[in-house]
């Protein structure tokens, strides 16, 4: 027999380990010292150091069904090798069938979790097939599992610093190599299989058997998850998975970059009940009847429980996933401030992106969707299709108090129609506040894809509001004739007014008339960039929204924004993105001389004619065979 000493949970550890040892010295017991014979790890696969587990729960273990097989399978996907160039926000790309969303892990949500990520899959992935490294031969990106692709089942982050959280996968998504994927051979025991694996029993055994009982960097893999002893819970419980669903995809309702959005926080309440407390109090009741049901399933003993109970302490405030580029953690969204959420829908609304009418009633809630449909096109809060928009623009509205498409006077009519009292100082949460928070809403998975862009002269004076879905090779010249141009007569208007008056201007007058001068050289300043620009600007929505701003990164006052912008333009010019649309339009030589000897680069710009196949060609990817098993 070996002697083991158990101390995490001390917060002293060097006081307990004197403590522990004194009484030893006395012939004294103590709860956490453990006697184990050292055979005793067998029993638990890959044996690890699990000294403090009884015999009881090590030999639930055997003769057990694992998870794998019977109807369910664990797959891994995709590794890209170069997310910038595939992957999406899905708001930032035209719907069609060349983007499609890829499942690649997220933060801590158990049973449902939106997908923020598209992957451009579009003619069955041939670009990232085709991705090879130039100098090797070789395939940059790992396929891996194809024949699970678009298939209905269970998700799961593999990498995270938390606890082990399952959600539903919906049908129609691309799997990545780092959101783990269990698949069903029906949808109604994927329902069930949900129910067992977001039990605190299942999870003590994914951690037990990778030695992750304590606390720190958690790998979920997919060799894991399949020797793991499978529990089958009665059909009279799977309501529960679905109610839990249900409830999370609630809560994500208020979100305005989930599919899920319909109102903000401040609105949500006339289209439904909308508590946030009541809506966690029973989640915690339904996951409590769930541990309850997964103990009994594996018949776990009153002190194991005890026991099991002190080891799932975890704390899930850092929760983090890994990217394929590397192991940079991604942050967890802090929740959005209710007002500022509130001023952007309105923004939203102005700008035809969100239905206003579900706020005031004239538009009925659509339907929740099964959990398993596929997601949306458009979230519900969107304008369907062929609506009328609130405000009818090309695509560009103003902060220009007295222009009838100034963005703050429309923000303000939104929210009379809707019948809420908007707060005086809409125009100066326009000017200081507002693309600071939508940045910070439309940041994730480690994608910057703003959709506002606040187009500005250099003090900030005069800012042009582009909406990125609108935007096209006109859109500069549209912000030139309509605005800018206009704004210059005028305030050339009132220069030549005050020069008139000559020495019969008073002290504000003076003051005026130097304010008027710097505001026209500014307004000078900001058309001839702008027009500089428009000439060669041909804008490709594919590109996404950093490589479509990087351009106009002098019009961007923001600094941190516009840093990612000037780097980002930096790289298009040195020919690190010769995939984008825009690099073709602005250096199409340089790009078109990579495509003889880049395949994917010359599919992306469909231009495969011009690659040349080189002789003795490698083999690219695996064979069939071995891309539909490989985990």
């Amino acid at each position: 027999m070996s002697q083991f000493l158990r101390l995490l949970s001390e917060s002293d550890k060097s006081h307990a380990l004197l403590m522990v040892c004194t009484r030893l010295r006395q012939g004294e017991t103590d709860p956490r010292l453990f006697e184990v014979s050292p055979e005793s790890f067998d029993a638990i696969p890959r044996k690890p150091f699990a000294y403090w587990v009884s015999e009881a729960v090590s030999g639930m273990f055997k003769g057990r069904t694992p998870f794998e097989g019977g109807g369910r399978t664990v797959r891994v996907g995709l590794q890209t090798s170069d997310d910038f160039r595939f992957l999406r926000s899905y708001w930032e790309t035209p719907h069609g069938k060349k983007w499609f969303p890829f499942a690649k892990g997220g933060p801590y949500s158990p049973f449902y979790a939106d997908i923020s990520l598209v992957v451009n899959w579009g003619d069955e992935g041939n670009e990232i097939r085709n991705f090879i490294d130039p100098k090797t031969g070789k395939l940059k990106s790992v396929l891996r599992n194809i024949d699970f692709y678009f298939c209905p089942g269970l998700t799961w982050t593999v990498f995270t610093t938390k606890a082990f959280g399952v959600r539903v996968l919906p049908k129609g998504c691309v799997l990545s190599h780092v959101g783990g994927a269990a698949m069903f051979d029906n949808v109604y025991n994927a329902k069930k299989s949900l129910l067992l694996l977001s039990s605190s029993a299942f999870r003590f055994f994914l951690d037990l058997t990778q030695g992750l009982a304590d606390a720190g960097r958690r790998v979920y893999g997919v060799g894991a998850m399949e020797i793991l002893p499978f529990a089958l819970f009665p059909d009279n419980s799977v309501d529960k998975a679905m109610k839990a669903w249900s409830l999370k995809r609630t809560l994500d309702s208020i979100e305005e970059t989930s599919h899920a959005f319909l109102l903000p926080a401040m609105l949500r309440s006339r289209i439904g009940d909308f508590d946030q407390q009541m809506i966690e109090a029973e989640l915690a009741n339904i996951q409590n009847e769930i541990d309850n049901i997964a103990l009994d399933l594996y018949g776990f003993s009153a002190a194991d429980r005890a026991a099991l109970s002190q080891d799932l302490k975890v704390e899930i405030n850092d929760i983090s996933c890994q990217d394929d580029a590397n192991e940079e953690v991604e942050e967890v969204e802090a929740p959005a401030d209710n007002l500022s959420a509130l001023l952007s829908w309105s923004a939203g609304v102005a700008f035809g992106r969100f239905d206003w009418r579900l706020a005031t009633g004239e538009r009925k809630t659509p339907p929740e969707p099964d959990p398993f449909d596929p997601l949306p096109a458009l979230s519900p809060s969107m304008l369907p299709e062929g609506t009328k928009p609130y405000h009818t623009h090309a695509g560009v509205l103003v902060h220009d108090k007295g222009h009838p498409y100034d963005l703050a006077r429309l923000i303000e009519e939104v929210l009379i129609s809707v019948n809420v009292t908007f707060p005086d100082d809409v125009s100066l949460w326009l000017q200081r506040n507002f693309f600071t928070f939508h940045l910070q809403r439309y940041s994730k998975s480690r994608r910057k894809a703003p959709i506002y862009w606040p187009l500005s002269t250099h003090s900030s004076g005069y800012t042009l509001w582009v909406y990125y879905p609108s935007l096209t090779s006109q859109t500069l010249y549209i912000a030139i004739n309509d605005f800018v141009e206009p704004k210059l007569k005028q305030v050339s208007d009132e220069l030549t007014v005050l020069r008139n008056k000559a020495t019969s201007r008073t002290g504000d007058d003076e003051k005026q008339f130097e304010d008027r001068q710097v505001f026209e050289l500014e307004l000078i300043e900001l058309r001839d960039t702008m027009l500089k620009i428009a000439t060669t600007y041909k804008p490709s929505l594919d590109d996404g929204v950093q490589i479509c701003a990087s351009p106009l990164w002098e019009l961007f006052q923001h600094k941190p924004w516009q840093k990612v912008l000037k780097d980002t333009w930096t790289k298009l010019e040195k020919g690190d993105y010769d995939w984008a649309h825009l690099a073709m339009n602005y250096w199409p030589e340089r790009v078109r001389l990579k495509c003889k000897n880049d395949k994917s680069l010359a599919i992306a710009h469909g231009l495969k004619e011009l690659y040349i196949e080189p002789e003795g060609k490698v083999k690219k990817e695996r064979n069939k065979k071995n891309a539909g098993v490989d985990k």
